[in-house]
């Protein structure tokens, strides 16, 4: 069985919304998402392969015609090493700590993330929203500590809507890009989330 769902011209995260519904409804077969946008691409196939489905994209004109196939499972990439990783999730809504001088909270930012990468035991994910997703960006001064942590199996996350409000999308330098429907499921799949 073969469904397409159109997902043009759809805010995140209804692309992804409407893609899971599809292939909620399939038992096996193919469902054909049909996006017009780079960041809707990036987070219909991160779905696709979350629900262990293969992937076909193709580009026509300026759009994203993602193939994914229900019944097919994708190999899963094993290189990282996530024994040093808890389950907790850290939810990084700025890019300064604390409240007040502005400079003062860029200085503790910067801190905070070095001792974190410090610790024996780091969370599972970091998913940067709104000005946080400055910390993942060309001008971070925490990019480093940043990759650090991802390469000790970190998985880091910014926004995509968040990353397009700031003109920041061509910028990241680190991590993926997610949406709003990703990051509430991966803060409900937990039972600690740290608010930052």
């Amino acid at each position: 069985m073969k469904k397409q769902v159109d997902a043009r011209g759809l805010a995140c995260p209804q692309p992804v919304i409407i893609t899971k519904k599809a292939l909620e409804e399939l038992e096996k077969g193919e469902v054909v998402a049909v996006v017009d946008n780079e960041i809707a691409k990036n987070n219909v196939v991160k779905l696709a392969k979350s629900m262990n489905c293969s992937v076909n994209i193709e580009k026509i004109n300026n759009e994203y015609h993602i193939g994914i196939i229900k019944g097919e499972p994708v190999e899963i990439d094993e290189s990282l090493d996530t024994s040093e990783t808890s389950s907790d999730v850290y939810l990084i809504t700025t890019d300064e700590l604390g409240k007040g001088s502005r400079e003062l909270g860029t200085v503790l930012m910067k801190s905070f993330m070095y001792s974190l990468s410090e610790q024996k035991q780091l969370p599972r994910s970091m998913i940067f929203i709104n000005s946080g997703v400055r910390l993942t960006t060309e001008g971070s001064e925490v990019i480093d500590t940043l990759k650090v942590m991802e390469n000790r199996g970190v998985e880091i996350l910014s926004c995509g809507t968040c990353l397009d409000y700031y003109n920041l999308k061509d910028k990241l330098l680190i991590g993926g890009v997610t949406n709003m429907y990703t990051i509430v499921e991966k803060l409900m799949e937990v039972q600690k989330v740290i608010n930052i």
